[in-house]
């Protein structure tokens, strides 16, 4: 693995092995009670340009469960937030902290604050990608499913950041992946383009959602407006009423699909209530196997 993991297209095929294998040990470790703080002394620095509840959480508790701390730099309360450069906070902070985490908007921001950090640099989001997410999903589908290999993933909604991360997934790994999403609103067009060229198992892009959910073993969504994208949500909701994952969609894919939601979720817009609360759901340990994952990353990078 790479010094830092700014994408999940970065990680080679014994990567995943790796990271998942951990995640599952440091899992067991935790619920049978045995102590795993091999972090001891070490420091998470996690920048904040958007606001969190998942990623937030899940890192700072897995590294306080490892044995280090972590500290919550929000921008506003620091000196980016005043101007200064990246280059010069990358190098500072690289002198106190063992390793940093960034949840902000541009990718481009993560990618110079590595290029500068002598330590090493965790993508929690950008409104291109969001890794750690799809990493734990995955680990969630190894969980129920045994394996992710030769399975079809329908992913319903908006070509967001959460879409371009299970379109790099597709080309590193072998499971088939379906797109719905309304025209215009497309994943983006680079990282689409080269995940339908590598991918092992083939990468298609619907308009239609029953088609995309067809046969499917798992069946994902998000909202359909982002953070930063409050302003549209109105105008989405028309946009996007066709691509509600809801019991029509879930009946079209195989009996026993797996539905999925990065959260925080909008009962009623994205996925009806009777879904996401409904027998097919593993939403809930998806959302805690962040803080398996990333405690994984973390041991991993440090």
């Amino acid at each position: 693995m790479k010094k830092d993991l700014l994408s999940i297209y970065e990680l080679e095929a014994s990567d995943f092995e790796k990271i998942f294998a951990k995640a599952g040990r440091l899992k067991k470790a935790l619920k049978t009670g045995r102590p795993h703080a091999s972090l001891k002394g070490k420091t998470l620095g996690m920048i904040f340009d958007k606001s969190s509840t998942r990623t937030r959480i899940s890192f700072e508790v897995g590294m306080y469960q490892l044995g280090g701390i972590a500290l919550f730099l929000n921008s506003r309360d620091t000196q980016i937030g005043r101007g200064e450069i990246i280059a010069d906070s990358a190098r500072m902070m690289s002198r106190y902290l063992d390793a940093i985490m960034i949840r902000t908007y541009a990718q481009a921001s993560v990618e110079e604050f590595a290029k500068y950090a002598t330590i090493p640099v965790i993508n929690g989001l950008t409104d291109l990608l969001h890794p750690c997410q799809i990493l734990s999903d995955l680990f969630t589908i190894i969980e129920k499913k045994g394996s992710y290999e030769g399975l079809k993933v329908a992913y319903i909604g908006d070509g967001n950041n959460i879409a371009n991360s299970w379109i790099e997934a597709a080309a590193r790994l072998p499971f088939q992946l379906a797109i719905a999403c309304p025209d215009g609103y497309d994943p983006d067009a680079r990282i689409m383009a080269r995940g339908m060229k590598e991918s092992k198992l083939g990468i298609e892009l619907y308009r239609d959602p029953m088609e995309a959910a067809a046969n499917a073993d798992i069946i994902y969504t998000d909202v359909w407006a982002s953070m930063g994208q409050e302003n549209e949500q109105e105008s989405r909701k028309k946009v996007f009423k066709n691509f509600q994952v809801n019991r029509k969609i879930v009946k079209n894919a195989n009996k026993d699909v797996i539905v999925m939601h990065c959260l925080p979720a909008h009962r009623g817009e994205e996925i009806t209530a009777d879904v996401i609360d409904g027998p097919h759901s593993v939403v809930i340990d998806e959302a805690e196997n962040r803080l398996h994952v990333q405690k994984a990353i973390l041991e991993i990078l440090l």
